[in-house]
């Protein structure tokens, strides 16, 4: 009995990092100061927590069994030295690469949380200036596609390789460098309250909320985003690197959240190539600055499938296009051509520009459930194509309430059944064949054959960033 006390004791035990000599004065560099109190709370498990102030970091790792616990007041702010993050092996936009650290790691550990009301702050915008640096010097080169693989920039949270992983509490998480928390081949992690808040020192690219790349049990609520690329991301691997891995991401559960502003409410892909399994999303709103309410996105190099997968009581208001899916997304950064007469080049080059088979490359979606959605102030209810060879098979629509000035299109599928659908529309539904769909209301769609469509490599990069 007094032994599991003193067990239970431990456990509990709190350790400061102000003890382990950080300085909460938002100059003094705390990493190994912070690192000492996370590796003492290791030894036997317990919280490391902090006086109330600004601790500068830059990589810190959480190890099994501990706690980082931020509560409010307290802030981790993010070093703006590249090289104050570290080089680890992870996975970065669908390729297996180093790459620097994240500001907080759970690398590769079991039974570790970050929580409270504190605030993990990337201070990232030398990052994003950095990327737009990079980029202007790679387009006119041809090398659009390598921009953000060579511009390294630090995500704001990482968990990689780990299981049962707590992220939430309140924190509020702000001004990454790049993708704002990643979880990636990882099991059991629950993200339970966060605030997104990347856009407060300009628009920064690639400023993904919440990414779950190849993973497994993952439960995200109570999430609310305000970021300048996907907010809710569900990715798989990419091309040839990606299908190799094989991993998808499944059984996953995202619910009772809000989007303000993203590139879209909610995303699957563009790395599709492990593909997604068993994905539920419900009582999710989405308003304000948001281009696109569901997206799936994919090119023809990815492969990789989506089988049930579950969208249901979303609400979005003022959004432009409810739901698109393109299976050609953004040519100049998906598709990896190393310019002749150019020979040394990095290892990550080569990968991406590993050749797919035509076959493979294609993702196949199908057994898709989507219903009670209810839009309001649309500009286009759908934009869906898919390929010729491989039809988006078996989606379900059910109880749609859409208001759109037009009613968009519906190409390259099969097997679609809409039912208890309510489309309120200036422009009917352009469909190539009316047998592909069920249950449409009779004055919502027209049937009539595909209209020629430009090349969307030939768009501005601004455009195609866009799709």
């Amino acid at each position: 009995m007094l032994l599991a006390t003193a067990m239970a004791g431990a456990a509990a035990a709190n350790f400061n990092a102000t003890a382990y000599g950080a300085r909460p004065d938002g100059k003094t560099m705390n990493t190994k100061a912070i690192q000492a109190a996370i590796d003492a709370a290791a030894r036997d498990g317990g919280t490391v927590t902090f006086t109330a102030g600004t601790y500068l970091t830059g990589s810190i790792f959480v190890k099994s069994g501990v706690t980082l616990r931020l509560d409010k007041g307290v802030t981790l702010l993010g070093s703006q030295d590249i090289g104050d993050y570290p080089l680890r092996p992870t996975r970065i936009a669908g390729i297996e690469m180093k790459w620097p650290a994240a500001l907080v790691n759970i690398y590769r550990q079991q039974d570790a949380a970050i929580e409270g009301e504190g605030t993990i702050d990337g201070d990232g915008k030398v990052f994003w200036d950095s990327y737009w640096t990079l980029r202007k010097a790679y387009e006119p080169r041809g090398l659009r596609w390598a921009s953000d693989y060579d511009a390294h920039r630090p995500r704001l949270i990482q968990v990689f390789d780990s299981s049962r992983v707590k992220v939430g509490g309140g924190l509020l998480l702000r001004r990454s460098g790049f993708w704002t928390l990643h979880i990636c081949y990882s099991t059991d992690v629950t993200v339970d309250g966060v605030v997104i808040r990347n856009n407060s020192d300009g628009l920064g690219p690639s400023t993904d909320g919440i990414d779950i790349d190849s993973s497994r049990k993952v439960l995200v609520q109570h999430a609310d985003i305000d970021v300048n690329d996907d907010a809710l991301c569900l990715k798989a691997g990419r091309d040839a690197d990606g299908l190799r891995v094989a991993r998808p991401t499944e059984d996953v559960v995202i619910r009772d959240s809000i989007v303000r502003s993203a590139a879209a409410g909610i995303t699957f892909g563009s790395e599709t190539s492990g593909g997604f399994r068993n994905i539920e999303a419900y009582r999710i709103t989405v308003e304000g600055k948001v281009p696109v309410g569901i997206l799936f996105k994919s090119a023809h190099t990815r492969g990789g499938f989506g089988d049930n997968l579950r969208l249901h009581d979303i609400t979005m208001k003022g959004i432009p296009v409810v739901l698109r899916i393109t299976m050609n997304w953004n040519p100049s950064y998906s598709y990896a051509r190393i310019p002749a007469g150019v020979t040394d080049v990095p290892p990550v080059w080569k990968v991406l520009a590993t050749p797919v088979p035509v076959e493979q490359g294609r993702a196949r979606f199908r057994n898709v459930r989507i219903w009670n959605i209810k839009a309001t102030g649309a500009t286009r209810a759908f934009e869906v194509d898919g390929f010729k060879e491989a039809p988006l098979q078996r989606f379900s629509l059910k109880n749609l309430d859409i208001e759109a000035r037009e009613g968009g299109y519906l190409h390259d599928i099969e097997d679609w059944r809409f039912e208890d659908t309510r489309l309120v529309l200036g422009t009917p539904v352009a469909l190539e064949d009316a047998g592909a769909v069920n249950g449409l209301p009779p004055a919502s769609f027209v049937v009539r054959p595909r209209p020629f469509k430009e090349d969307p490599s030939k768009k501005s990069y601004e455009e195609q960033d866009k799709s």
